[in-house]
């Protein structure tokens, strides 16, 4: 494929939550649920993953998301918010706290929970990456930070992922590779993105040669933006990154590294790019940051970027909200106090190796890879049953959800992350019901009727 290859289209199950919806809605929820659904449909735009909604919930706990009807399914989706679990009663009592504190202050007005996020976050990051700006979400921020790399490099060209997705704004959606988020700039994207094959396994040269051969073609590229890692996808060999950060250095770009699902410990490590040793030029922090409560971003930089005073690269209202920082605050000091990273580290070795086991124990399985907490299994259904890799996993997220588990079907791969508060019990709970699951498909795609 060439590195200005255009992304896949997207196909007609990415706008939906898969054919069993209907059936899942009718068989399983309540008169409650059901007239929520509705009402939620009569009010909200609808759109691809989102509207028509596929449950209703009361409440959230830990790692579980409770129904109206009771019914409690562990959330190994989450939207990667929920790195604390739900609810965690630690950053409830210090938003509690917060609200009889200082819950607001224009962005022209600094505060004391604003200073010591920004401190704590250069702490975190190291590698000299010591300013930053804060955002109400991860799209907000890749924005931000694509500014900063124009006005840095005096270019607008750059370098991503095919089936990358970096946020729903407009700036962000033109650089994400997914065809499903592009299509919906209904019209052309900003101009300048040139996407290349991610680094899977198998296509690891192939990729870092589309990089070569963009920046020798295009020449005026500013900067590579990807996550370092998507574990559920691919997760590249030690040496890839520190040849994309040559290539970088010897193009003049930016190394643009987004940390937004998977930051703050999630892989093992408080960033995915530290198990490569590479440190970006920019950094993008978001959805875990504020405890899966309060919505905010970060963008981390290296100081020698900070040249832009008589501009607005950002100029966000809650750019120094204390309230969120507090929330992010709290989050990571729980994150550190708890030693979650470490226990993503440990806990992720079990995961992959009991991942690894179904892969041996149901011919639909025909891969499992991860990192920490976040993992994959690929079906790859055999040729003559007709069934398609996107249909089997929809089939499993089905089948688990039936059971108690939620987790996420994209495109023949069912991707699990659970949160880090996950107790061993637990993990080993979820694999038998993702076992029993499989089993039940395996036994449809070989008969070729419903188990």
């Amino acid at each position: 494929m060439p590195a200005d290859s255009a992304p896949r289209a997207a196909s007609p199950q990415d706008s939906n939550l898969g054919d069993d919806r209907a059936d899942w809605v009718h068989d399983h929820l309540g008169t409650e649920e059901k007239g929520l659904l509705e009402e939620d449909s009569r009010w909200f735009f609808h759109q691809c993953l989102s509207t028509p909604c596929l449950n209703a919930v009361r409440r959230v706990e830990g790692i579980y998301l409770e129904d109206l009807s009771g019914r409690r399914y562990m959330d190994f989706h989450g939207n990667n918010v929920h790195h604390l679990g739900h609810a965690h009663p630690r950053l409830v009592a210090a938003l509690k706290a917060q609200l009889d504190d200082l819950v607001f202050a224009p962005r022209r007005y600094t505060n004391r929970f604003s200073v010591e996020l920004a401190r704590t976050m250069a702490s975190l990051a190291g590698g000299g990456l010591d300013k930053c700006l804060f955002a109400p979400s991860g799209s907000d921020a890749v924005e931000i930070a694509l500014r900063i790399v124009r006005g840095a490099t005096g270019r607008h060209k750059t370098i991503s992922f095919v089936d990358s997705f970096h946020g729903a704004g407009f700036g962000a959606s033109s650089i994400s590779g997914d065809a499903l988020f592009r299509d919906s700039l209904l019209g052309p994207p900003l101009p300048g993105a040139v996407h290349v094959r991610p680094p899977r396994d198998g296509l690891v040269d192939a990729s870092l040669s589309e990089i070569r051969e963009a920046f020798e073609r295009e020449r005026e590229i500013a900067a590579v933006i990807a996550c370092p890692m998507v574990p559920s996808e691919y997760i590249p060999p030690a040496w890839f990154w520190a040849e994309v950060r040559q290539l970088c250095s010897r193009f003049g770009a930016l190394l643009v590294f987004d940390e937004i699902p998977w930051g703050l410990g999630k892989t093992g490590a408080m960033f995915s790019w530290q198990h490569y040793g590479v440190v970006p030029d920019i950094l993008v922090t978001g959805k875990a940051l504020g405890g899966g409560v309060v919505p905010i971003a970060c963008v981390s930089a290296r100081e020698e970027l900070d040249r832009f005073g008589g501009l607005a690269i950002g100029h966000y209202t809650h750019e120094k909200n204390p309230f969120a920082a507090a929330a992010a605050l709290a989050t990571i000091r729980i994150i550190q106090d708890e030693g979650l990273v470490q226990r993503a580290a440990s806990l992720g070795e079990l995961a992959l190796q009991m991942a690894g086991d179904l892969t041996r124990r149901h011919h639909v399985v025909s891969d499992a890879r991860g990192k920490g907490l976040v993992l994959g299994l690929d079906l790859r259904p055999p040729a003559e049953s007709g069934v398609q890799p996107r249909e089997a996993a929809g089939r499993l997220f089905y089948k688990a959800l039936r059971r108690g588990l939620s987790a996420k079907a994209t495109d023949g791969t069912l991707a699990l992350s659970p949160p880090l508060v996950i107790t061993r019990q637990e993990l080993e709970r979820a694999f038998d019901i993702l076992d029993e699951s499989l089993a039940e498909l395996d036994a449809e795609i070989s008969t070729g009727r419903p188990a």
